[in-house]
C-alpha cells in the first residue's frame, strides 16, 4: 500500500499549490484586462486614456457602437451591449456612451438596444442593471418572451451614484448628482440633486440652493482629507501611528 503523505508535508504542498494558483490567476487578470493600448477582441468605437475593463469581462457585443471615456473603471463580469444581437449595423452614431471617470461595479449590465448615455463621474455599485429595452406583454395569448419589446433612450446625468442592485428602465432620465438607493427600480424623470429609493423609485430627498437638503440630512458631512497629506501619512493614520491635523504636517501620537 502507498505510504500516507505526512500532514506537515501535505499542508506545505497545499500552500504551494494555492500560491501558484493565485499567481497564475493574477497574471491572467493582467493579461486579459482591456485598455486603449490592449483592446483584445473588442473593436470599441472609442476607449479613452486610462480606461480599463477588468478580466474576465461579461458579454460584450456591438463594440463599434460603444464609446468609453477616459479613466473609466469597468469591473469584472460587466456586460456592455449595443443592439439586440451581435452582427447588426446600427448606423453612424454611438449607441452606448460612457463619459469620463465612470465606474461600473462588478457584474453590472448596460444593455443599449437604443441610445444609452452615461455622464462623467457616474459610479455604479455592483450588479446594477441599466436597459433601454423592456419586454412587452400586450398580447395575452403570446408568450411574453416572444413579443416585440419596447425601447426608449436612457440618460444618467454626470456625478450620479447607483447603489448595489439598482435597476434603470427604458425611458429613464436621471439628472446630475442623483443618488439611487440600493435595489431601487427607476423609471421616468429624476431631477438634479435628488435621492430616489424604492420599487418603483420615488424622490425621498432633494437639494436646492435656497433650502439645502430637504428633508435635512441626519448625519454631519464627512471631513475630507486635508490637501497636502501624503500617502505615507494616510498609511500611518490607518495603522494608528499618527494624526493628520493640518495639511503638510504629521503629529506623532504620544508614547504610552
Amino acid at each position: 500500500m502507498p505510504r500516507a503523505v505526512p500532514a506537515p508535508l501535505r499542508r506545505a504542498l497545499t500552500r504551494t499549490a494555492s500560491r501558484a494558483v493565485h499567481r497564475a490567476w493574477n497574471r491572467l487578470q493582467e493579461a486579459g484586462a482591456v485598455t486603449r493600448e490592449r483592446p483584445g477582441p473588442h473593436a470599441f468605437r472609442g476607449i479613452g486614456t486610462g480606461t480599463r475593463l477588468a478580466f474576465p469581462q461579461g458579454t460584450v457585443f456591438g463594440a463599434p457602437w460603444i464609446e468609453l471615456g477616459a479613466h473609466c473603471v469597468v469591473g469584472a463580469e460587466v456586460t456592455l451591449t449595443a443592439g439586440m444581437m451581435p452582427g447588426l449595423d446600427l448606423g453612424p452614431d454611438p449607441v452606448l456612451t460612457l463619459g469620463d471617470g465612470v465606474v461600473l461595479g462588478r457584474g453590472s449590465h448596460v444593455i443599449a438596444h437604443s441610445r444609452v448615455t452615461i455622464g462623467d463621474d457616474v459610479f455604479f455599485g455592483p450588479y446594477c442593471y441599466v436597459t433601454s429595452t423592456n419586454h412587452s406583454y400586450d398580447d395575452p395569448h403570446e408568450p411574453v418572451g416572444k413579443q416585440w419589446p419596447r425601447a426608449a433612450p436612457v440618460e444618467i446625468g454626470s456625478g450620479s451614484w447607483l447603489g448595489h442592485g439598482a435597476v434603470v428602465l427604458p425611458g429613464a432620465r436621471l439628472g446630475r448628482n442623483v443618488v439611487v438607493a440600493a435595489a431601487s427600480v427607476v423609471r421616468g424623470d429624476v431631477p438634479d440633486h435628488a435621492v430616489v429609493a424604492g420599487a418603483p423609485a420615488r424622490v425621498v430627498r432633494r437639494w436646492d440652493a435656497d433650502g439645502g437638503w430637504q428633508p435635512p440630512l441626519r448625519t454631519p458631512a464627512p471631513v475630507p482629507v486635508p490637501e497636502g497629506v501624503t500617502a505615507e501619512q494616510l498609511l500611518a493614520l490607518a495603522e494608528g501611528d499618527a494624526l493628520v491635523p493640518e495639511p503638510g504636517t504629521l503629529e506623532e501620537r504620544p508614547e504610552r
